[in-house]
């Protein structure tokens, strides 16, 4: 899938109850930055910002207020970082799920996302693990960007679908929590 596609998930998969969003990169010769690339997720209402601080899951905070999205301690298959979302217990209040990667202390260490050759985000169903999408690689249009919007998983109607977003910043996860409604 490109930038800016999108993919109807339930109305395609009628049934489909949980899904894992998972993020698979190459750094090639940059073990360093990948060892500091995190991946997270950020519920967010109509206006598309965050319910709150709490509605952001990444490593310090492993899972929403109401446990239906979790950042998954060991990731399956061939990615490096998953979320995990319960469709049927997403809250009416939440629209839309973003999922973000960022590099951890990127800007100090001068360490961006333009130096990976390879990134996609999936979707996979979370009963079987079968893959459902893949994004293209999203990483030859990056440069010096420090965090990158992947994708969002929002209602449409009474169906959930997925869309590649790819929108990157070189503000890094600063730029990120601005937009979103984020405190840092």
């Amino acid at each position: 899938m490109s930038r800016g596609a999108n993919v109807p998930l339930t109305r395609e998969i009628p049934g489909l109850r949980q899904i894992v969003v998972g993020v698979s990169w190459n750094g090639n010769a940059e073990p360093v930055l990948q060892d500091n690339l995190v991946m997270a997720a950020v519920l967010c209402d109509q206006t598309n910002k965050a319910l709150s601080a709490e509605h952001f899951v990444f490593f310090n905070q492993l899972t929403s207020p109401d446990l239906s999205v979790s950042r998954l301690e060991k990731a399956l298959a061939d990615e490096q970082e998953q979320v995990e979302i319960d469709l049927p217990d997403v809250p009416p209040e939440v629209n839309r799920v973003a999922f973000v990667l960022f590099v951890n202390e990127g800007t100090a260490a001068r360490r961006t996302l333009g130096q990976l050759r390879q990134l996609t985000v999936g979707v996979r169903d979370g009963s079987d693990n079968r893959e459902l999408v893949r994004s293209e690689n999203l990483a030859p249009a990056l440069s010096t960007e420090t965090a990158l919007v992947l994708g969002e998983v929002y209602r449409h109607r009474s169906d959930w679908k997925f869309k590649v977003v790819g929108e990157g910043y070189a503000s890094g996860i600063t730029g990120v929590a601005s937009d979103y409604g984020l405190p840092l």
